[in-house]
């Protein structure tokens, strides 16, 4: 332990070096939680970085063994928005082989003192069933378990595909006063305050025992993340739906794809707005966007999404297209307070 150098790291101005044993480390932690997938190509990573969204400060430490590889990294975020300033979501790593060595307290007072200086008082992070000594970490530190959820696979070999041609010609009926669109990358310039509405739809997932306040993103923002997303690389589909009469959007669902893991499809948030609930909607985006899927990406095989255990409405849906338990997640919050106590306690 005599050799390890903790040193924080400028994630937008590091060096070569630095970028390249970060993204070292990172591929060796995504092998234990994703072992199917292949790793972060180091440019991706780079890009990544340099394109984080002005309105989110990211602090990072990385914990240097002396032939110059990442053991342990630890990272905070505080996000410039008018809700949730009381929050801090961060998020610590360490090698196997240099677990249970106190690298996770060390990097976790690093945390809590960034936390401090921002004026947050709870720390938010996740844990994975693949990597059970992080929900230990968690449980040593007295923290809350918030929202447990998976992540849900679709294999495409597996898929109905009689269902999701019964589904979109269903919802043509059941919803014969709505419009399907498409958007194949970035938001639409003239649509780019409704969008701003539909983001508001992530709002009504469960949430748990999370203490975490409604979050709206502005149209500027939403592009600072959108174009966050295409410098790495990754491709977006969102598929909306209209009401013909009065040109409202009624819901949305989102899927991104990235050509270095072009087995991967990785499906992000699907809402309807409560008014238009009950018609359909939500199976008719799925079906179409799985629709394109089939015909346009047939590199595609497995489909993967996050839903909380407690989201019944989506399960259903999910579960009667063939998704599958692919990994529990767990999302926690503690107390700076609580924090300080339990670093208090366990010594230098």
């Amino acid at each position: 332990m005599s050799t390890i150098e903790i040193l924080p790291i400028n994630l937008k101005q590091a060096s070569q070096a630095e970028y390249a044993a970060l993204n070292r480390h990172t591929n060796r932690l995504r092998a234990e939680r994703l072992p199917d997938d292949p790793p972060i190509p180091l440019e991706e990573s780079i890009q990544n970085f340099h394109s984080l969204p002005p309105f989110v400060d990211v602090q990072a430490w990385i914990a240097w063994e002396a032939d110059g590889e990442a053991v342990a990294a630890a990272n905070v975020n505080f996000m410039d928005l008018e809700e949730n300033r009381h929050m801090a979501p961060c998020d610590i790593s360490v090698l196997p082989g240099y677990r249970r060595q106190g690298l996770g307290r060390q990097l976790l007072g690093l945390i809590v003192e960034a936390a401090q200086a921002e004026e947050r008082r709870l720390l938010f992070t996740e844990t994975v069933d693949r990597i059970p000594g992080g929900e230990a970490f968690m449980q040593r530190l007295g923290a809350q378990k918030g929202l447990e959820g998976h992540v849900n696979q679709l294999e495409i070999a597996d898929l109905d595909r009689g269902l999701v041609r019964q589904w979109i010609d269903r919802a043509r009926q059941r919803a014969s006063g709505f419009e399907l669109g498409l958007w194949d990358g970035p938001y639409p310039e003239e649509h780019l305050a409704a969008v701003a509405q539909l983001f508001d739809l992530t709002n009504q997932q469960p949430l748990g025992d999370l203490e975490i306040e409604d979050m709206h993103m502005t149209p500027e923002q939403l592009r600072q993340m959108e174009q966050n997303l295409f410098a790495r690389g990754s491709q977006r589909w969102t598929f909306y739906v209209v009401e013909t009469a009065t040109g409202r959007f009624a819901g949305y669902t989102e899927t991104v794809w990235n050509p270095n893991r072009p087995e991967v499809l990785r499906q992000d948030m699907t809402g309807i707005f409560p008014e238009f609930r009950n018609k359909g909607l939500g199976r008719w985006l799925k079906a179409a966007m799985l629709d394109k899927v089939l015909q346009d990406h047939p590199q595609i095989k497995y489909v993967r999404t996050q839903n909380a255990d407690s989201n019944a409405a989506m399960l259903k849906i999910n579960t009667e297209l063939g998704f599958q338990p692919y990994m529990a997640s767990t999302l926690w919050q503690v107390e700076v307070e609580q924090v300080l106590e339990y670093l208090g306690t366990t010594g230098n």
